[in-house]
Order: structure tokens, then C-alpha cells, then sequence
């Protein structure tokens, strides 16, 4: 049986995703699928952006949380939750940094440069990073991450893959993003658990 320092899952990252990855049975094989699928995903990539886009903004509950001054993004910002739409400059600004981080899952060496990378996607989404005023709630995100899971997939079947190569991209897809999921899950919990001590 293999010993896990709990303490230290909760303070060194790439330790963590070590562990969760190791549990999952991610490894080399994984990332070589995704890697793989990097010249057929790549062009779909602004139509998946588009698909989850459209999915946010029919929701008052997502779309709410684009109406606030983006980190990083210095134009003008929409009045109001109406009138804000998907050709503004703010969403195209959005929309770039969602492109890329689909594009980083499928190019990039699975390193600790990356690991601090999906690390930070999750920050970004809490006040602790980013935006200090922009605090999306974790069902949203779960709700969202279900939604790229399943975009994802779709999309990979859509491909006309072999049979063989279809399943461990789809399983490796799969594991990648429950290791996201808990890098995003990890910054909710911390705020809790520092709002409790706090109070």
C-alpha cells in the first residue's frame, strides 16, 4: 500500500496532481493521445468556444459574471446584463483566452509549467486571482466543465477516429479534465475553509 502525505495535497500542487493523476491512471499514454488529436482538434477549436459561449450567455446565473471588467482586458465594458452580447470587445477578449487554453491541453509538454498553468485556471475564476470582484460560483463551474466534458467528446467522436485510437482519447480527455476539475475545486475549497477561519 502506498503512502500519501494528505498534508502535502493540500499545499504542493504538482504533488497533487502526481496523486490524483497516478489514482486516475493518467500517464504518458494519455498525454500522447492528446497530443495526438491536436491536428484534427485545432481547427474546431473556435467552434468549440463559440458552443460554450452560447451555452453561458443562456443563462442569467453564467452570463452575469462577463458583464464585470476582465483581468487583463482595458476596452470598454457593457452597461448591463442585456445588452451585452457575444460581438462585444470584452467576449472576443474572452474568447481568446478560452481558444488558447484548448489549444494549450492538446500542444503543450504536461510539465510543472502546465500543472501551474491549470493551476491558475482555476484561480482566475475566484477573487483570490484576476479580477478581485469576480467570484464565479463552483456549481457554475461545474455546470461548465460538464458542458466542455461533453462538448469535448462530442467532438471527438465526430472525428471518424479508428475504434482503438476514438477510446483512449476520449478516456484520456476525460481524465485531463477531472484533474482540472480539481484544481478549479482545490481554490473554492481554500476560500471556504479561509472564510470559516475568519469568521
Amino acid at each position: 500500500m502506498k503512502r500519501i502525505d494528505e498534508d502535502r495535497l493540500e499545499t504542493d500542487v504538482a504533488y497533487r496532481v502526481a496523486y490524483t493523476g497516478e489514482f486516475m491512471g493518467f500517464d504518458g499514454q494519455d498525454i500522447a493521445a492528446i497530443h495526438g488529436a491536436a491536428a484534427a482538434l485545432a481547427p474546431l477549436v473556435p467552434g468549440l468556444v463559440d458552443a460554450v459561449y452560447e451555452k453561458l450567455f443562456s443563462y442569467d446565473a453564467t452570463k452575469r459574471h462577463f458583464v464585470l471588467r476582465q483581468h487583463g482586458y482595458s476596452g470598454p465594458v457593457p452597461h448591463d446584463v442585456d445588452s451585452l452580447t457575444q460581438d462585444h470587445a470584452m467576449i472576443q477578449f474572452r474568447k481568446g483566452h478560452l481558444a488558447r487554453y484548448l489549444t494549450a491541453l492538446v500542444t503543450r509538454e504536461y510539465n510543472d509549467k502546465m500543472i501551474g498553468y491549470l493551476d491558475m485556471v482555476g484561480k482566475m475564476h475566484t477573487p483570490k486571482a484576476g479580477s478581485p470582484a469576480l467570484d464565479v460560483p463552483l456549481v457554475q463551474m461545474n455546470a461548465l466543465m460538464g458542458f466542455v466534458a461533453d462538448a469535448l467528446t462530442a467532438t471527438i467522436f465526430s472525428l471518424g477516429l479508428d475504434r482503438a485510437t476514438e477510446t483512449r482519447t476520449v478516456r484520456a480527455f476525460g481524465k485531463l479534465l477531472w484533474l482540472q476539475n480539481d484544481l478549479i475545486t482545490r481554490h473554492y475549497q481554500a476560500a471556504r475553509e479561509h472564510a470559516t477561519a475568519a469568521a
